[in-house]
């Protein structure tokens, strides 16, 4: 077999543009670029840059891995439910890995297993947050976690990504795998990503007539024309 990545672990390759990132995890662009590259802001005296919380290999143009959108999905939860500080998820997240001592943690199994309550305990004394607040935050967690898919050394390897409101029953009708079609969004349980079908069904094709001829399930091929047509998250 021919090793196109040349050795190297597909989760761990720059693939993916903040664009990307932004339509397969309907996050906004912004939100993204922030979490990875930081920004500046205005303080009395000039400028002032906020680090970013996720560690990235290219920034020029801001190149995502698979491993990093795991990330920026988990870290989704903590801005649903709080008014995200970027300084005191960045104190938690060095306290995570300090911790657990694996890199990535948010990525890992351990963390899911192990971390998520000295994530919560640690984060949520940092921005003072009530009982109640630390319950929600674990609920979202969960929620997210549950979309992820880890290997057997507990590192991710799929994530079957919200295709509708996460308060809603989210089918996993579609995934990013980065070992197939080189990480594109695909129908699970194929190589088909999710932009040939919605290339198509936009051209004239019905959903049944995509379903013949791909061998698929109708659902699956309505999900994938729901995650191409939405709106990108503002």
């Amino acid at each position: 077999m021919i090793d196109i990545y040349g050795g190297k672990d597909p989760r761990d390759i720059p693939s993916y543009s903040a664009g990307d990132a932004s339509r397969y995890l309907n996050i906004p662009y912004s939100t993204i670029r922030s979490w990875t590259v930081g920004y500046k802001y205005k303080v009395t005296d000039g400028n002032k840059q906020f680090e970013p919380v996720i560690d990235i290999k290219e920034r020029i143009p801001l190149t995502l891995t698979f491993i990093n959108l795991i990330e920026i999905h988990v870290l989704r939860a903590i801005r649903q439910h709080h008014h995200i500080d970027l300084a005191k998820v960045r104190a938690a997240l060095d306290y995570i890995n300090k911790t657990i001592n694996i890199p990535h943690p948010l990525a890992h199994q351990e963390f899911y297993t192990d971390g998520v309550d000295l994530f919560i305990d640690h984060y949520g004394s940092l921005i003072n947050a009530s009982q109640d607040g630390k319950r929600i935050l674990k609920n979202a967690l969960e929620t997210h976690l549950e979309r992820i898919e880890a290997d057997e050394q507990g590192l991710a390897r799929k994530l079957f990504p919200f295709t509708r409101n996460q308060e809603e029953n989210n089918p996993r009708f579609v995934v990013i795998d980065p070992r197939v079609a080189f990480g594109r969004m695909v129908i699970a349980g194929t190589g088909i990503p999710v932009d040939v079908i919605g290339e198509r069904f936009y051209a004239g094709d019905s959903y049944q007539q995509l379903a013949d001829d791909y061998e698929c399930e109708i659902e699956k091929i309505e999900e994938a024309i729901r995650c191409v047509s939405r709106p990108v998250a503002a």
